[in-house]
């Protein structure tokens, strides 16, 4: 009788901090969906510094896994749906995902260990912002 291995494939570190990071903002946003018109500027700064910090990551996460990766970008949208920004504000919340992808982009063009640590730094921040949100 041949038995078959089975190959357990565990996620990294950084997948799985880059995942309750994702967790965090979902929760977070979906605690106040369709609210942007409703928050604060302070609030609405957070937003946009987390739109940055998910253009980073989805830059940093392509430098790894490759250029098809739309990880970080499909939350980017889940974060536009569920705040239905206005004009000016969705605007704002896209521009800075695209600011923050184009410099991370041209500071790691490559997957390395720079680029991980990068990951790992924009993760811890990502979970900050979105957890202020969430205690806000």
């Amino acid at each position: 009788m041949r038995t078959s291995a089975r190959r357990v494939l565990r996620a990294s570190p950084v997948a799985e901090r880059a995942a309750a990071v994702a967790a965090a903002a979902s929760l977070a946003l979906a605690a106040f969906g369709g609210a942007a018109a409703e928050r604060t500027p302070g609030q609405r700064q957070t937003l946009t510094d987390l739109a940055y910090t998910l253009g980073e990551s989805h830059a940093l996460r392509q430098a790894c896994q490759g250029e098809g990766d739309q990880y970080w970008r499909a939350r980017m949208q889940q974060l536009m749906e569920l705040e239905e920004p206005d004009q000016a504000f969705a605007s704002r919340l896209a521009g800075a995902f695209n600011s923050g992808y184009a410099q991370a982009q041209a500071s790691f063009p490559a997957c390395g260990a720079r680029s991980r640590a990068a990951a790992m730094r924009a993760a811890a921040k990502g979970r900050r912002l979105a957890s202020g949100l969430g205690n806000s």
